[in-house]
């Protein structure tokens, strides 16, 4: 039997998670909200898409990303509001400068969630007293896990949920996590799950036992790295917030996709995404990347460096679409990815005379895309969506 070896790292890492957040903060706000399925997203009657929920909406089989009539069909009885994320980014800007006051190691995964690097041994005093000052002067609840590495620090958060706290060491990987079902494991989705059962692995403790070149041989690569994750393996650093490479965004569909409008869609969706964390960052990137997952698992990437650099979700999703078709990668596809890297704060572009015309749509599109950035902050994220990037005739 492999047993992790012990910790010798010089820090820990904790995960913390702000729990369901968007609807935190509107229990938070509004007190009759409270011990209510509470769900953020989409209207009840559209194509929008769950953004997030509160544990008695869980308690329905009510998560993120579910479609919202699905929602309303599992949950008739919950409060469905509006994302108002002006008001979720103030309360996440008010929670990150108290992480910013233990350690200036941070790494922003998202608006609600973050790993921070503290001093070796101090892992739970510290994840104690941030878990006691997020409460104290925002009022929200954020589960912490703490460990040597990323992967062990959110399985420990995952294991710390809801609104607690929790250490997991490699030396306890044995004991704590290989009992865990196999989904558990951070990166296994419905599909891996379902062929991993198929040959015979149920827990993460026989994911960890069994032979790599079978797993590489049902899973590609990814099967190497899944092992490595089961035996509490991981050597992916901090990326601090000052040192950000890249902005990126990917979607696992709960089912393989056969229709390639529905994938363009959802490139569009990301395009926007991202565009949108580009300019709320203060970034331009020069480089767009697609990366495509097929149902067998096998993964693939497509890159082209722009001339010029763009923050712009026009320019960036008409990049992807162009990787995505011209790719060659047919159906069934499972993820869909789109990464803008090459980043600077400052505009790079050089134009020709033929360029003229183009740059002043680009003024426009510049102009356009502040307008709607406004209206997301105000009104959230999915007020506005741009007809052109979800219908656009194949070339």
């Amino acid at each position: 039997m492999v047993v992790p070896s012990a910790r010798k790292e010089a820090r820990d890492i904790l995960l913390c998670d702000l729990d369901a957040f968007f609807a935190s903060v509107e229990q938070r706000d509004h007190p009759e909200y409270r011990g209510r399925p509470v769900i953020v997203g989409g209207t009840p009657e559209g194509r929008g898409v769950v953004a997030a929920c509160s544990y008695e909406a869980r308690k329905y089989g009510v998560r993120s990303a579910m479609p919202m009539k699905k929602a309303v069909r599992l949950c008739p009885a919950a409060v469905f509001l509006p994302a108002d994320l002006a008001r979720y980014r103030q309360a996440s800007k008010e929670v990150f400068s108290i992480f910013a006051r233990f350690t200036p190691e941070v790494e922003e995964v998202s608006i609600d969630e973050a790993y921070l690097g503290v001093p070796a041994g101090r892992g739970v005093e510290i994840a104690a007293v941030i878990r006691e000052t997020v409460r104290k002067e925002v009022d929200l609840p954020v589960s912490v896990g703490i460990s040597c590495n990323k992967l062990l620090a959110k399985t420990a958060c995952e294991l710390a949920k809801p609104d607690g706290l929790r250490a997991v060491w490699p030396a306890d990987v044995p004991e704590v996590v290989w009992p865990l079902p196999v989904s558990k494991l951070y990166g296994v989705g419905p599909r891996t799950e379902q062929i991993l059962k198929s040959m015979g692995i149920y827990t993460i403790g026989d994911l960890a036992q069994c032979s790599e070149s079978e797993l590489v041989r049902r899973l590609g690569s990814f099967g190497a790295e899944l092992k490595m994750f089961a035996q509490g393996i991981d050597y992916r650093p901090l990326e601090l917030t000052h040192t950000v490479k890249s902005i990126g965004r990917e979607i696992t569909f709960e089912y393989d996709r056969w229709d390639e409008e529905e994938v363009l869609q959802v490139l569009s969706f990301l395009a926007g995404e991202v565009g949108y964390r580009l300019r709320t960052k203060g970034f331009k990137g020069r480089t767009v990347t697609v990366k495509i997952r097929k149902g067998d698992f096998s993964t693939f990437t497509r890159s082209r460096t722009l001339p010029y650099s763009t923050d712009l979700d026009r320019e960036i999703y008409e990049t992807a679409r162009e990787l995505f078709l011209h790719s060659e990668i047919g159906p069934p596809w499972r993820l869909i990815g789109l990464q803008v890297s090459g980043l600077s704060r400052e505009e790079m572009r050089q134009l020709s005379l033929l360029e003229i015309d183009g740059e002043k749509r680009r003024q426009k599109e510049e102009e356009l895309s502040h307008v709607v950035d406004d209206l997301r902050r105000k009104y959230g994220r999915t007020v506005v969506q741009r007809a052109m990037l979800l219908r656009k005739n194949k070339k």
